[in-house]
């Protein structure tokens, strides 16, 4: 339960239903697209993680930083793809790489030029030498943690509590499914049905921000015969945006170094969004492996793994097979050179930094304002308002201050007054080099209504 406890709950469920009706008397096409799109869709939709209570949003074409449904109606888009359209919709140098290479044909499962200088331009922002290509942030971290696991020759994965990687099968454990009363859900816990015991075994959790209790987990593997191959986590946990704590990573860094394990840095939802190297620039800490997707695509379906030397000359000699038909496909690489080349240049981060303070000190001039527990944070283009009285720092932390009810509200009210935010999610926003403080402050003035609200329950 979240730090609003005194908060009267029947008559925030009664402001929910409010919202709700709001919400369904506003989206009648999409009701209907949902109607039928659930005769072919299961759910209606593409994946479960577009599923929507009572029905998602449709959504007909973006522009910039605005989103329009089938209803009709324009939304300011921070939900972003998941993050991946810092770019915007429709960026004009996207729309001419893709034009140009359409012409010239669009897939040869062959490399191009356009492979080659992504590539380059990867290594000199993560300062990693060697690069391959996929099409999905799973299938970067899948196919990281084989290569950690080809070098090693070990199966054991760690990975942190809370976090998500993916949907394979070595990492949809432990993410938190929230069956289990205590906050620490057991390793052994699969993200849903489907998942193979003897798979889910192999992987085992500890705490974010803790390299003390990673290196004890490392060191009691190890004396019992199953020493890790690699540790897999998001630098910044993207659940509830958890920065590290000071010399969090660094201690990492050196834990795994020293103990031989393969460190992968999961840049997928901070890769190019929270720098124009990711963490890894942002924090200067390097690992072997890093992982990206989502931004790197402008839009559309492309991934990379970056890696040294060392770790990569087990897929140079084809010990590892790293594989896929679509892997550098033409157009996506198009797409990505310009991305990174005309796009997402210093400019851009220097005006994501803008906007990201502005819209940080907005939200906490609002929780002050209203004398609620809470902060604002942003990375890059990455922020949140988390409603607590104290830092979140891991997923237990997280999941004590969990509150399903204050979410759903925060979502219903934000699209209510034509915003688009990631649905019951703590992440609550990603910024496009697109959105102008005009949005930003329209952002804030929403927040700033649902702080005014919450007060009044608070004091009812």
């Amino acid at each position: 339960m979240s730090q609003l406890g005194g908060i009267d709950r029947q008559r925030l469920r009664r402001l929910i239903s409010s919202e709700e009706r709001r919400f369904q008397d506003t989206t009648a096409a999409s009701r209907a697209m949902y109607r039928r799109a659930r005769d072919v869709l299961v759910g209606g939709v593409a994946s479960s993680y577009q599923l929507g209570n009572p029905w998602p949003l449709y959504m007909t074409h973006g522009e910039g930083a605005g989103l329009w449904d089938v209803d009709g109606t324009r939304r300011s888009d921070y939900h972003g793809g998941f993050g991946a359209m810092v770019q915007g919709h429709a960026h004009p140098a996207i729309g001419r790489a893709l034009q140009e290479r359409y012409s010239r044909g669009t897939h040869f499962a062959a490399p191009t030029e356009d492979a080659v200088i992504v590539g380059e331009e990867l290594t000199r922002r993560w300062g990693l030498a060697k690069w391959r290509y996929t099409n999905s942030g799973s299938e970067s971290t899948m196919d990281a943690i084989r290569i950690a696991r080809g070098f090693t020759g070990r199966e054991l994965v760690i990975k942190i509590f809370g976090s998500y990687h993916g949907h394979h099968d070595a990492v949809m454990v432990a993410v938190g499914t929230g069956d289990s009363d205590d906050p620490f859900d057991p390793p052994e816990l699969p993200y849903g049905a489907g998942i193979p015991g003897a798979v889910a075994s192999l992987t085992v959790a500890v705490p974010f921000n803790d390299a003390a209790a990673m290196e004890r987990r490392i060191e009691r593997l190890d004396a019992e015969g199953r020493k890790p191959a690699c540790v897999i986590l998001e630098p910044t946990m993207m659940l509830g945006l958890v920065p590290p704590e000071p010399g969090y990573l660094e201690a990492v860094r050196d834990v795994t170094r020293r103990h031989g394990v393969v460190l992968i840095f999961d840049e997928v939802k901070t890769g190019l969004t929270v720098a124009a190297g990711g963490a890894v620039e942002r924090y200067g800490v390097t690992p072997d492996l890093v992982t990206l997707a989502k931004a790197l695509g402008a839009g559309l379906a492309s991934g990379a793994i970056g890696g040294t030397e060392e770790v990569m000359s087990v897929v140079e000699d084809g010990t590892v097979l790293q594989v896929g038909t679509y892997n550098g496909n033409a157009l996506g690489m198009a797409a990505a050179r310009a991305n990174l080349l005309e796009v997402l240049t210093p400019d851009a981060y220097a005006r994501l930094d803008v906007l990201s303070s502005r819209m940080v000190a907005g939200c906490r001039a609002a929780l002050e304002e209203h004398d609620l527990p809470g902060y604002a944070l942003g990375i890059g283009a990455r922020g949140c308002v988390t409603f607590a009285s104290r830092r979140i720092r891991d997923y237990a932390t997280m999941r004590i201050q969990h509150d399903p009810d204050l979410l759903r509200l925060t979502w219903l009210h934000a699209t209510n007054r034509g915003l688009y935010l990631t649905p019951a999610r703590p992440e609550q926003w990603t910024l496009s080099i697109a959105h102008t403080r005009a949005d930003v402050d329209a952002y804030v003035e929403a927040f700033t209504e649902l702080a005014q609200q919450l007060t009044i329950l608070m004091r009812s």
